[in-house]
Formats: structure tokens, C-alpha cells, sequence
């Protein structure tokens, strides 16, 4: 729990309430919370390239696929260098699956819970060792403030 705590510690830069950016993905859960710098792969070439031929992913960055409506999605390795987990969001920002460790190079289908909005792509065994897993919620400018459980406007 306290290397857990402390991992956590290493996601958390500025004060908890700071203003929603594209670029920064938020997560709390009960126990944790974590923040991200993302790259966005929000049209058809750039979910289709993702993170292949990336040789390393830091820690404290991901991927954030954003699609214009939840769907059905599925996700596989052809050209990914790196293991990866798959933490799938729903429309209010819920996660709502974690694909763990999902092997480079591997061609099997990858499927995301159905209504899946947003994916996160993050540094594979990452999302275990923090403790992000269901349930926890995102905060981001991509999430509909009308559904959302924790909008850009709320501490």
C-alpha cells in the first residue's frame, strides 16, 4: 500500500483542482488518483497509428484515443514495440475496463467494454501497480460536463 501510495505521489503535479487541459488526463478512485500527460488520437489515422514503433513510453504519459461517440471498440498490437494496458472509459468518464500488459506485436483482438468513448494507452503493469482500474473516473475537457461524475469544473 505505501509503494502504492508513493507511485500515485509521482502522477500528482499541481494542486487537484487545476483547470481541465486537452493534454492532461485525471483520475481518481477511492485510495488514489493519478494524472497523465497525453498526446490526443482523436480521428480515423490517428487511433489507426497509435503508439506503434514507440521504443519507451514514460511513466507519467499515455495516449488518450477520443471517439466522436460511444462505441464498440478493439484495439491489437501489429507494430507496438512496447507492452501497454488499456484502460477503457465510458461517456461519463467512468472507467469501465483495464486490458493489462497487452503483448507487442501480438495481432489478437483487443475488444473494449461496449459504449466505450475513450481509450488510454499507458505504460503496461502501470495501471495495477497505481490502482486505477474500474470505476475510476476521468476528468477531462473530452468528457460531456453534463454526464460527466467528475467535470472540469469541480475540484
Amino acid at each position: 500500500m505505501i509503494l502504492r501510495a508513493a507511485i500515485a505521489a509521482l502522477f500528482l503535479a499541481g494542486p487537484a483542482a487545476a483547470a481541465c487541459s486537452g493534454s492532461v488526463a485525471e483520475f481518481r478512485w477511492d485510495g488514489g488518483q493519478a494524472r497523465f500527460a497525453v498526446e490526443i488520437a482523436d480521428d480515423a489515422g490517428e487511433r489507426a497509428n497509435g503508439l506503434m514503433f514507440r521504443e519507451r513510453l514514460p511513466a507519467s504519459a499515455g495516449m488518450l484515443f477520443i471517439y466522436e461517440r460511444p462505441q464498440p471498440v478493439s484495439f491489437w498490437m501489429k507494430n507496438t514495440l512496447i507492452p501497454l494496458d488499456m484502460v477503457f472509459i465510458g461517456p461519463d468518464g467512468r472507467v469501465n475496463g483495464v486490458h493489462a500488459n497487452a503483448v507487442p506485436g501480438d495481432l489478437t483482438p483487443i475488444p473494449g467494454p461496449e459504449g466505450t468513448l475513450m481509450v488510454l494507452e499507458i505504460q503496461g503493469g502501470l495501471a495495477a501497480r497505481l490502482g486505477l482500474g474500474e470505476g475510476a473516473e476521468l476528468r477531462h475537457p473530452a468528457v460531456d460536463p453534463a454526464t460527466a461524475l467528475w467535470a472540469c469544473d469541480q475540484p
